[in-house]
């Protein structure tokens, strides 16, 4: 007997080449960590890191088909590099985030991009933009054997390429963002951080089918239902 009132299930992702599964304990995003898509919003090029969240259960493992969401006329992709912690604590330094890190893999940050720009002209929190169902689909993990090196990230829509950068282009690097996030909450083993998305970010409606690619790492897809 477990004491509990009812069972809920444990969010996942799978890990390439293995029957094991990563278990998600929290899901972190950073935004506007690349300056072309920084530049195509037109924010704050000088700004910190800017940290939100989305829970757990709305990743997709593997991707798949994916509901267009309610309370929304302009759905956006956004690909992103992913990392898993299988370690974490607070205040880390940036010299120590790389050990953290059990594997990468590829997201798409879903959003919807006009309640998003509603809630910024009102001042309020728009974390009704980014964190709803099926709003976080994930590729499996490819563990790491130290630094992800540097990777082209692209996005494809109905086989027509969207987004075309480079990891190296993060403005924050993986292991600052670690260690800028760890002084804003403690990281744990279970962890996983969207690390931003690249310029080129755009609408999608039902039925597009949707490839997101990094270099090294296992691709995903998803098609709008």
């Amino acid at each position: 007997m477990s004491g509990f009132v009812f069972p809920l299930s444990q969010p996942w992702i799978a890990i390439a080449g293995s029957a094991d599964r990563f278990p998600v304990r929290r899901v972190w995003c950073v935004g506007r960590n690349y300056l072309g898509h920084v530049r195509e919003l037109g924010n704050d090029e000088r700004e910190p890191p800017l940290f939100f969240s989305k829970q757990p259960d709305m990743l997709v493992p593997g991707g798949g088909a994916i509901r267009y969401p309610s309370l929304t006329k302009n759905y956006h992709y956004e690909v992103e590099l992913v990392v898993a912690l299988k370690a974490g604590g607070e205040n880390i330094h940036a010299a120590d985030a790389d050990a953290l890190i059990f594997g990468h893999a590829v997201g798409l940050d879903m959003t919807r991009r006009d309640l998003q720009k509603q809630m910024q002209e009102k001042g309020r929190p728009w974390e009704i933009a980014k964190s709803f169902e099926q709003s976080a689909p994930i590729g499996a993990l490819v563990p790491a054997s130290g630094a992800l090196p540097p990777a082209r990230i692209r996005l494809m829509v109905n086989g027509v390429v969207k987004q075309d950068a480079d990891t190296a282009q993060l403005i924050w690097s993986v292991p600052e963002i670690i260690a800028q996030l760890s002084r804003q909450v403690r990281l744990a083993a279970g962890d996983v951080i969207f690390t931003g998305t690249p310029e080129g970010v755009g609408p999608v409606v039902k039925g597009d089918r949707l490839e997101a690619e990094i270099e090294g790492l296992e691709p995903l897809g998803v098609t709008i239902a």
